[in-house]
């Protein structure tokens, strides 16, 4: 991070099922370092079509219904990890993820 401004994207998606080819675009011309994305609708039916080149995708999925889920996309040249929160429980959907800036001088905590 270093100095650099981390470029960000939030969206309320409402079922990514239809949205992927857009998200990519969007992604590819306006290179946004992390995206955060609400109501994707996700289940393990969408392992293969999800992922996005350049990025390291984290999501929580919601059980049993059809609607829910969270993801964050993180751009590969950023250390990042999935935090796992003590307190946190399936009916909570929120997905964490720690961000170290290479130089050790900060880091950076992003959830959606």
């Amino acid at each position: 991070m270093s100095g650099r401004r981390l470029k960000c994207l939030y969206t309320n998606a409402r079922s990514m099922g239809n949205k992927q080819e857009e998200l990519e675009a969007i992604l590819l011309q306006e290179s946004y370092d992390i995206v955060a994305i609400t109501e994707t609708w996700w289940d393990e039916s969408y392992d293969w079509s999800v992922v996005i080149n350049g990025y390291k995708l984290f999501r929580r999925d919601r059980r049993g219904r059809r609607v829910g889920g969270v993801a964050l996309y993180v751009k590969k040249w950023l250390e990042c990890e999935e935090l796992l929160l003590k307190n946190s429980h399936e009916q909570v959907e929120s997905l964490w993820v720690g961000i170290r800036d290479r130089d050790n001088k900060g880091s950076l905590v992003v959830g959606v």
